[in-house]
């Protein structure tokens, strides 16, 4: 009945026909944006962030799974659950590697087979990285219990802290850009950005002991390299000063634009450090500074010194 009021009601009511044509025309030809103007299997946001929910409940059974679990029932938790997660996994990783400029020719059936098994292949390999990026997680909730003095359990850092969603995020999405699936890796980093306000580049090297403390508006870019131990506060910006472009006006993708963060590095609410710099290791960089020169190991740096020089 409803298909029946559209075409005999709702269509004649608006007068859609000549703008379904349209809206055909401009989609197939006049404003093909598919990619090479053929490609219509995209990966699902929604898939994504239930591998992601998954692979976090693997990960932490009793945080981000089930609470009721014990030591009989634990493993068969985290097997079934994991197994769910990796068969999506594949698909989508399948479905991302369709926009790899390794596979642009043209849609065969041999391809169809190529691409399943590399997904099938870089799935194996994201499943055997999770121990060692659960221990990277695991170091970077105790930074944070033993940085805040407001943190009181493991498990309030785990359930309500925005930094440590948007690094259980990071570190997922920064080991399928790893694994040669950069597309995924921006889908799950950008769902990690809407659900924390916190803003990371997936290509972003990031060493272990990370805590982000209150994290709204923090931003940090593809190339920036982070060392062990370095702890930001909110609305800090690790950006690019500026882009360069080749001889047509074209910007150059890929090249190191972000700054390097030594270990030991705090930074506070509102700093803004851009281009490809170094933060000395067990630098302090203040509130709100403005900063896209060097500073060396064990620096101080205020708003104050940064509006004297």
């Amino acid at each position: 009945m409803n298909s029946e009021f559209f075409h005999q009601g709702g269509s004649v009511q608006w007068q859609l026909g000549p703008v379904i044509d349209a809206l055909r025309t401009s989609r197939e030809s006049t404003h093909n944006i598919r990619h090479q103007g053929r490609v219509r299997e995209l990966p699902s946001r929604d898939v994504v962030r239930q591998i992601v929910d998954g692979v976090s409940a693997a990960l932490f059974p009793t945080h981000y799974g089930r609470p009721d679990l014990n030591d009989e029932s634990i493993d068969y938790f985290v097997a079934d659950t994991l197994n769910v997660a990796l068969d999506r996994l594949a698909e989508q990783v399948r479905r991302a590697l369709r926009f790899s400029p390794e596979f642009s020719s043209e849609h065969d059936q041999t391809e169809d087979a190529v691409l399943a098994e590399r997904a099938r292949a870089i799935t194996r390999e994201f499943a055997a990285s999770l121990p060692g990026v659960r221990g990277l997680l695991v170091s970077d909730v105790q930074a944070a219990l033993a940085g805040d003095p407001a943190a009181t359990s493991v498990a309030e850092i785990m359930l309500c802290y925005p930094g440590t969603i948007a690094i259980l995020y990071h570190r997922i999405a920064h080991c399928l850009n790893r694994l040669g699936v950069p597309f995924l890796a921006r889908v799950a980093a950008d769902i990690g950005h809407s659900l924390t306000g916190i803003d990371i580049h997936p290509g972003a090297q990031i060493g272990g002991s990370f805590f982000i403390d209150h994290g709204t508006g923090v931003v940090i870019g593809e190339t920036a390299i982070l060392g062990e131990r370095v702890r930001l506060y909110q609305a800090v910006t690790l950006g690019a000063k500026r882009f360069p472009v080749d001889e047509s006006g074209a910007l150059v993708k890929g090249t190191p634009r972000h700054p390097i963060v030594e270990d030991d590095v705090v930074i506070y609410a509102g700093a803004t450090i851009l281009g490809r710099i170094t933060i000395g290791a067990g630098s302090t960089i203040g509130g709100n500074v403005w900063l896209t020169q060097s500073v060396p190991p064990g620096s101080n740096v205020s708003q104050a010194q940064m509006r004297n020089t």
